[in-house]
């Protein structure tokens, strides 16, 4: 390779380090303009599958009979077998599998048969993909090179992880679900606070709720919707409302649930108590946004020193150090 005749630091072509970062900087814009461009509407998709849908009712296509039972039937099969797989290893306990059945619930996941699979993924996932790890880690020659403290830690993590990931999805699932919800919340109780004051029952508010908030929210949209079923064919009302503060993790729907409960009890106003409920969950909102915006400037501090000052350091400093190393050289 022969010597460059442009400036150098360090040793360094300038030059082509120049040219290097140019490219990459180039990479970077093209990047940030095909995801400007590509940012799509969350309810696109969403309006999109429901027109569909109407378009096939209206022109009589409908899903066949028959192959909706053999899939229900398929999936319950699959879930007996594990479930008995479970039985015959007396790992499966009621209070495992309702604590399950719980958190499914609360990630939007109703069919109970999936509670079996989580248990039984918990079970067969270190035995699946810890085994493998376990025989090249102690079986092969792959990480003959490794300390037996730095074997032993890859071996137990890959174990406690496998175990763990069914939990680590379902938390992760609920994590995101539950703050969907709680965005729509405040609007949700003034929708309720609305049709309370225009003199409708308590299952026709939550079902006009969930209706009118279903495109926005459909998250709270389907558990109101839901409320308001149970509402209808239950006889305890309260056991309506302990199941929705059941399918949702959020202290915010406890509350209202237990308002409710309240107010079905004792015959209490329902517009004023879910009016002060509303007020105080936008105000907790506005505290949560001006939260993330003065920690911004501390989040942004860590981006600043590693990408943005090094840079200026580059452009500022970098010509006068070119003349300096020329200077010193010739």
């Amino acid at each position: 390779m022969q010597p460059s005749d442009g400036p150098t630091l360090l040793g360094v072509d300038v030059l082509f380090v120049a040219t290097l970062l140019s490219g990459v900087a180039a990479f970077a814009v093209l990047l940030a303009v095909y995801a400007i461009m590509t940012v799509r509407d969350p309810m696109a998709k969403r309006v999109k599958a429901l027109n569909d849908r109407r378009e096939q009712l209206k022109a009589g296509i409908t899903a066949s009979t028959s192959k909706r039972r053999a899939k229900l039937v398929q999936k319950s099969e699959t879930a007996d077998k594990m479930r008995d797989f479970l039985s015959s290893l007396k790992v499966l306990q009621d209070e495992q599998l309702k604590a399950a059945q719980i958190k499914l619930l609360q990630a939007g996941i109703r069919s109970k048969d999936w509670a079996v699979a989580v248990i039984f993924g918990r079970m067969m996932l270190p035995i699946f993909i810890g085994g493998p790890v376990l025989y090249l880690v102690y079986g092969t020659d792959a990480f003959a090179d490794w300390s037996p403290l730095k074997a032993y830690g890859l071996v137990a993590m890959t174990f406690i992880a496998c175990y763990k990931a069914p939990d680590i999805y379902l938390k992760n699932k609920i994590a995101k679900r539950s703050d969907a919800i709680r965005k729509g919340l405040p609007d949700a109780l003034d929708l309720l606070v609305i049709c309370a004051e225009a003199g409708l029952t308590v299952d026709a508010a939550f079902h006009r709720v969930a209706r009118e908030l279903g495109r926005a929210y459909p998250e709270l949209g389907d558990e109101f919707g839901l409320t308001a079923i149970e509402l209808g064919f239950l006889t305890d009302r309260r056991a309506a409302f302990e199941n929705l503060a059941m399918r949702i993790d959020l202290e915010a729907v406890r509350g209202v649930v237990t308002t409710m409960i309240q107010t079905e009890k004792y015959g209490t106003p329902l517009a004023s108590a879910l009016r002060v409920l509303s007020a105080e969950f936008r105000n907790e909102r506005m505290m949560r946004a001006e939260e993330k915006a003065a920690r911004l400037p501390a989040i942004m501090t860590v981006p600043l020193i590693l990408f943005i000052l090094p840079v200026l350091f580059i452009v500022i400093l970098g010509p006068a150090a070119c003349s300096i190393n020329d200077a010193l050289l010739s």
